[in-house]
């Protein structure tokens, strides 16, 4: 079945100090995406006592916005109103090392006298480096 929390001005966010800290580590990061920023900044500004009309005005953005972040903190918690949900489909074909080294091979400079990788050189390299299942679509 499913649940409906019910989000209004008056739904308050309760953040303890450990949580507060760790939203502004992530407002403070630089190295966080925009996405996770604006989330974070909502639930600061939610704290603060900022009304929803108020915080999407300071933001932004859409007033549905700060209503769906406040309702994943509550239904989730912190991780949850912060961070995007798995996406369905199939998993990753390559792991952090290989995409580095995938990566690697496109920056380097191709082999038999070429100016410039393609799709299938890369691919064919990817064999010779013992990849498994490359095809030009990996």
């Amino acid at each position: 079945m499913f649940s409906y929390t019910f989000i209004n001005e008056k739904t308050e966010v309760d953040l303890d100090e450990k949580s507060i800290q760790e939203l502004k580590n992530i407002v403070k990061s630089g190295k966080r995406a925009v996405r996770e920023v604006t989330r974070a900044r909502i639930l600061l500004l939610s704290k603060s006592g900022k009304g929803n009309d108020e915080i999407a005005e300071i933001l932004c953005v859409n007033r549905n916005t700060v209503l769906g972040v406040k309702k994943r903190f509550l239904e989730g918690g912190l991780k949850r109103a912060i961070h995007d949900a798995e996406r369905s489909g199939q998993p990753k074909k390559y792991g952090d090392k290989e995409t580095a080294e995938i990566i690697a091979i496109a920056c380097s400079s191709p082999s038999g006298g070429r100016k410039r990788w393609t799709v299938r050189l890369i691919s064919d390299e990817m064999k010779k480096r013992g990849f498994e299942g490359t095809n030009r679509e990996s």
